[in-house]
């Protein structure tokens, strides 16, 4: 088979750092080549030299066997790359048309004047591709966050796109959005255009790619046919050992404590009579397709969003109109889905991220922060969190990757000793060494008697850790599934909405 995109001996540093050594990849007309890594292992710097913002000190690229050297974002769009990227580069306020040629519109016979009838057909064209059906003149803002990524890619066709990047493709879609996502790769595939998939949702990995690379510390560690690449294999090379197990064994059992004890909570549209229990030092799993209302369960706990009718305690004490400081009074604890936007201040230090839910507790009799107090208790977050950098006083948290951003507002809630953690999508965009370093910290939580609410939207990951799983449905509780091994296949039925489930291990 031919080659669309041979990469060799890539090599780039950064104030005499050496972040890639040697790298070798390649990508043939429709295949799709799985990138994987820990963070900081590559991927991104590999892309940025590959999309012209970076060049190598060393190394070749061959596009269609010509002799590929970007010397900016341009030159790669006109050669024919293209990049899906997480965080979408779309104008919410303009419509679908507009944002396809919003840097290059059609012009009307020659003349300065936008031709709207050729941007129409055009978009028309490339929207009917993707299987969209919506009107070119819809309004970005009006899409859900799976069509979004539609549009991005009939961008990429518009521009008669050889390759396409995807980067973290399905961290903010539901599951059919995925499926509808992974169909159009596949079109795209049959028309020969190559693609890379960067995800760190290795299952997906297997599912859409032909061969896989795995890098680790800048190095090409491995890479082979998908076939040859089990997620156990990729784990081991992308962190450099065998691991038998994601999940840490837990060494204590939860206790008879009810630290949280919802009641018939509801809000029409939202939730419907909602009630559990949550105990000292067990997890309580919280399974269920996005917009079933486990994010806005949480919410309504920790007085984010109202509720009409129900009751809330914690340790046996009403919670009454709660609001996020009623909560925190009360020993509740929050870790949001959206960390960058909600559960970060990313534009501060470490440092201050890290005492900003307890300032109390740093502050002199006056109300005065300590300065020094601040930094002692902020290097020993650190510390005990295993961030990457030990500089917290100067270090930005937007400079960190997505595992320690997620660190430090994990740490943040850890110095009020919370009697219950909401966590609500705990390691969504980070690597598996990241993750098992959150999952070590919540089982520190539960043996020092916290209980924890656990929504994920990986099946395998409430398997792997909870007591105890609930699913919801359409905002009611459907099921509840207390006995080990968990039956994946019931807890899904039921999150979907079929009696499947009934009898199962329930």
């Amino acid at each position: 088979m031919s080659t669309l995109l041979e990469v060799s001996g890539l090599t780039k540093s950064f104030f005499g750092v050496t972040v890639l050594h040697g790298v070798d990849f390649v990508v043939r007309p429709g295949e799709a080549l799985g990138l994987v890594g820990e963070n900081g292992s590559g991927k991104s710097t590999s892309m940025n030299i590959l999309g012209g913002v970076h060049r190598p000190e060393a190394g070749t690229m061959r596009l269609d066997g010509q002799a590929y050297a970007p010397q900016n974002p341009k030159d790669a769009i006109s050669a024919g790359i293209a990049f899906i990227h997480q965080e979408l580069n779309l104008f919410p306020n303009l419509s679908v048309e507009e944002n396809l040629f919003v840097d290059a519109f059609p012009r009307w016979n020659g003349l300065p004047f936008i031709d709207r009838r050729a941007i129409r057909a055009q978009t028309e064209a490339v929207l009917h591709e993707v299987d969209l059906d919506i009107r070119p003149s819809t309004p970005v803002a009006r899409l859900s966050q799976g069509e979004r990524q539609l549009v991005e890619i009939a961008k990429a066709l518009s521009r008669k796109a050889r390759l396409i990047i995807f980067d973290e493709p399905t961290t903010s879609l539901t599951r059919p959005e995925v499926d509808r996502l992974f169909g159009i790769i596949a079109k795209l595939k049959a028309r020969g255009i190559g693609i890379i998939y960067i995800s760190h949702a290795l299952e997906d990995v297997l599912a859409v790619c032909d061969s896989i690379a795995v890098l680790r510390d800048g190095h090409l560690a491995g890479a082979g046919p998908a076939s040859e690449m089990p997620i156990g294999r990729m784990i081991s090379l992308m962190v450099g050992r065998s691991i038998d197990t994601i999940y840490p064994d837990r060494q204590t059992a939860p206790g008879k404590q009810v630290v949280l004890a919802v009641e018939a909570l509801s809000q029409p549209g939202v939730a419907e009579k909602i009630s559990l229990e949550v105990r000292a030092g067990e997890i309580v799993g919280l399974a269920g397709l996005m917009g079933s209302g486990r994010s806005e369960l949480a919410r309504m706990i920790f007085g984010l969003d109202r509720f009409a009718s129900g009751t809330i305690r914690v340790n046996g004490q009403p919670l009454d109109d709660p609001t996020p400081e009623k909560a925190i009074e009360a020993g509740i604890a929050f870790l949001t889905e959206d960390r960058r936007g909600e559960g970060l201040l990313m534009d501060f230090t470490i440092a201050e991220n890290t005492v900003i839910a307890s300032l109390d507790s740093v502050a002199g009799p006056l109300g005065i922060l300590d300065n020094k107090r601040i930094a002692s208790v902020s290097r020993e977050m650190g510390r005990s969190m295993h961030l990457s950098t030990d500089k917290v006083e100067e270090t930005r948290v937007k400079h960190l990757s997505g595992g320690n951003q997620q660190k430090v507002v994990i740490g943040k809630w850890l110095r009020r000793e919370p009697t219950l953690f909401i966590l609500d999508e705990p390691t969504r965009g980070i690597d598996v060494g990241a993750k098992q370093e959150v999952y070590r910290i919540i089982n520190a939580l539960t043996a020092r008697g916290s209980g924890v609410l656990l929504i994920s939207s990986e099946i395998e990951e409430l398997i792997g850790l909870s007591d105890r799983i609930l699913t919801i449905s359409r905002g009611e509780i459907v099921a509840e599934f207390n006995n080990r091994p968990f039956d994946r296949e019931a807890i899904m039925a039921a999150a979907t909405g079929q009696r499947a489930w009934e009898g199962a291990s329930a």
